[in-house]
C-alpha cells in the first residue's frame, strides 16, 4: 500500500483571509469549505485545509512549496506588486531579494497568519 499526504489542517487568525491569500497568490482554487475548515487544493490532491483558531492557540509553521519557474515568477510578481515582505533567505536577512539555491529560484514571505511560507522551483539537492 503506497502513503500518501492527503490533507493538513493549517491554522490561521482569519480561515477566509489566509486561503484566499494562498490561493490567490499561486492561482489556485478554494475547493470546499465544511465547518471551521476552508480548503485549498494542491496539484497533487493534498488540500490545505484552513481552520480559524484562538490567537493565543496560533504556533507559527513553515510550509515549502515546490512550483515551475512560471508559477514562481507570477507569484513572485504578485508578492512585489502586494509589497508582501520577502526574504531569500530563512533567517530574514535578505529582504526584498530571492535565492538561486540548487540552480533554482527561492523566497521566502509570511502568509497573514505569521506562517513562513517558501516557495522554490528545485528541490533540496539539485
Amino acid at each position: 500500500m503506497s502513503v500518501e499526504l492527503n490533507h493538513t489542517i493549517v491554522h490561521a487568525r482569519d480561515n477566509r483571509e489566509s486561503a484566499e491569500f494562498f490561493a490567490d497568490l499561486l492561482g489556485l482554487e478554494i475547493t470546499a469549505e465544511w465547518g471551521p475548515f476552508i480548503a485549498v487544493a494542491l496539484s497533487n490532491g493534498v488540500t490545505l485545509d484552513f481552520a480559524t483558531i484562538p490567537a493565543e492557540h496560533l504556533t507559527p509553521q513553515h510550509y515549502a512549496f515546490l512550483v515551475s519557474d512560471a508559477e514562481f515568477d507570477a507569484a513572485y510578481d504578485k508578492i512585489r506588486a502586494r509589497g508582501v515582505q520577502h526574504w531569500a533567505d530563512p533567517h530574514q536577512k535578505q529582504p526584498g531579494e530571492i535565492n538561486r539555491n540548487d540552480g533554482g529560484k527561492g523566497v521566502y514571505f509570511l502568509d497573514p497568519s505569521d506562517h513562513a511560507m517558501e516557495l522554490i522551483t528545485v528541490p533540496y539537492g539539485g
